[in-house]
């Protein structure tokens, strides 16, 4: 049996500068091939750059990847692997302050909570919404997206990559 290929992509949302090839090589040891980024400056954070690298590999190459860049201070990322007929998707998010947050997705990109989640959460909040509404914040990483979003949305000036399937 073949092994199911994956793809997704890695969002360094900022990076101090001299770690920049570190990251290229740290990526390109979990992937097994040499990668080159394509840095820009990061607006949001003076003297930070930025970079978005697509992948492709066997699935769980997007877990290899967010344990070979994670645990470097001041570094924000996002690492994402789409979702094969095999396997579900994920999404890992990282800020120095918050760790890293893993979430399943589904085909459409949208964060999937598990039923025992739910119900972990429903109990934890005792019938208290204010508890409740954090403990989902929690399992949909609320805190991570809010201290990313103003990272992200530093990449609206980047370049368009059109990605096309042939055969």
């Amino acid at each position: 049996m073949a092994t199911a290929q994956a793809r997704g992509v890695v969002y360094i949302h900022s990076a101090p500068r001299a770690l920049c090839p570190h990251l290229e090589w740290a990526v390109g040891r979990a992937i097994g091939r040499a990668v080159n980024f394509e840095w820009s400056e990061q607006p949001v954070l003076d003297g930070a750059r930025r970079a978005e690298f697509y992948w492709d590999g066997p699935v769980g190459t997007g877990a290899a990847l967010a344990t070979a860049i994670r645990g470097w201070e001041h570094l924000r990322f996002e690492v994402t692997e789409d979702p094969t007929p095999r396997s579900d998707g994920g999404r890992w998010l990282h800020t120095p302050d918050l760790g890293v947050h893993y979430a399943q997705t589904d085909a459409a990109g949208n964060i999937v909570v598990g039923e025992d989640r739910i119900r972990y959460a429903m109990e934890i909040a005792a019938g208290s919404p204010v508890e409740l509404q954090r403990e989902l914040d929690v399992a949909l990483g609320t805190a991570w997206d809010e201290e990313l979003e103003p990272f992200r949305h530093a990449s609206d000036d980047a370049r368009v990559v059109w990605l096309h399937k042939v055969g």
